[in-house]
């Protein structure tokens, strides 16, 4: 399976760099995400998760409600791209800044991310990890985002096992040969801590049930078709239209047949920039989002 985690993360790289161009004041946030994930399959990967633009506040898991859209002006972007090879996720982030007020703080979590990653072997222990991505951080005057943290990835499994802190949180999990995981630091100008926050946008099929209604049943069985990895209602509407898709999402949320993500705020609503690559561990890490 390997082959098929250096071809996502080949996509997935060159998805992001694609996306960052597009990003620019004046452009649609949902025209850049279309052409993003078209870019994706245009590539032969399939896309593991909906392409996501934070703006500001919000470190992740934004994406407009239907019906809407956002045109960018100056704010500070993290762009979130996953691709996925037969299963094989590969999960990578950059952030713009469209003011250009804010280079230190993007610079604060690329270096973390940069540093760590070179701290990645089999045996090191995770903290370790979180220990050098606070220490860069900080060193730049910013918190790291504690209660955000990077992941293992699996089969159709964005987030799986070990979780790596973005602090030393004290944990010993050592890190094993061949493992695949993503470490993403995030940095931020405010309280350095995240809460839920709206409507969610992103979803996940967790419980599968029987459902009485046939536009229910259709909506669903274009969701089992994502096998688990999260989708947003903006694919949905694009072949079943608004009232379908809001008659079938009502159902299925209150059978809790759905797994909901809404935004990522931080706390005191601070700047946060976000950076990403996904690896696969060995006595020489492979960085598979690496261009």
């Amino acid at each position: 399976m390997e082959k098929d985690y250096l071809k996502a993360g080949k996509i997935a790289a060159e998805a992001l760099k694609y996306g960052a161009s597009l990003i620019k004041p004046g452009a649609s946030w949902i025209e850049i995400a279309d052409k993003i994930e078209k870019k994706i399959v245009d590539l032969g990967g399939g896309i593991a998760f909906p392409a996501q633009m934070s703006l500001n506040d919000v470190a992740a898991h934004f994406i407009p409600g239907l019906g809407e859209d956002i045109i960018l002006k100056d704010e500070i972007i993290c762009l979130d791209v996953g691709a996925h090879v037969n299963g094989a996720i590969a999960d990578n982030a950059c952030t713009i800044d469209l003011s250009g007020k804010h280079v230190e703080l993007v610079k604060a979590s690329r270096e973390a991310l940069d540093e760590a990653i070179k701290l990645v072997k089999p045996g090191v222990e995770v903290r370790k990890i979180g220990e050098k991505i606070h220490e860069i951080i900080t060193s730049y005057g910013f918190s790291p985002v504690r209660n955000l943290c990077g992941h293992g990835v699996g089969p159709y499994q964005i987030h799986t096992i070990p979780s790596l802190p973005n602090f030393d949180n004290g944990n010993t999990t050592k890190l094993e040969k061949d493992q695949v995981i993503a470490i993403e630091p995030f940095a931020s100008t405010g309280a350095g801590l995240i809460y839920e926050s709206g409507e969610p946008t992103v979803f996940e099929l967790a419980n599968k049930k029987p459902v009485r209604s046939m536009i229910t049943r259709q909506v669903l069985k274009e969701i089992e078709g994502f096998k688990g990895l999260p989708f947003t209602l903006r694919w949905l509407t694009k072949k079943f239209g608004e009232p379908k898709v809001k008659f079938a999402l009502r159902e299925m949320r209150q059978m809790k047949m759905l797994r909901e993500h809404p935004s990522l705020v931080d706390k005191n609503h601070g700047l946060v920039s976000q950076a990403e690559h996904t690896m696969i561990v060995k006595d020489k890490t492979v960085i598979t989002t690496k261009l």
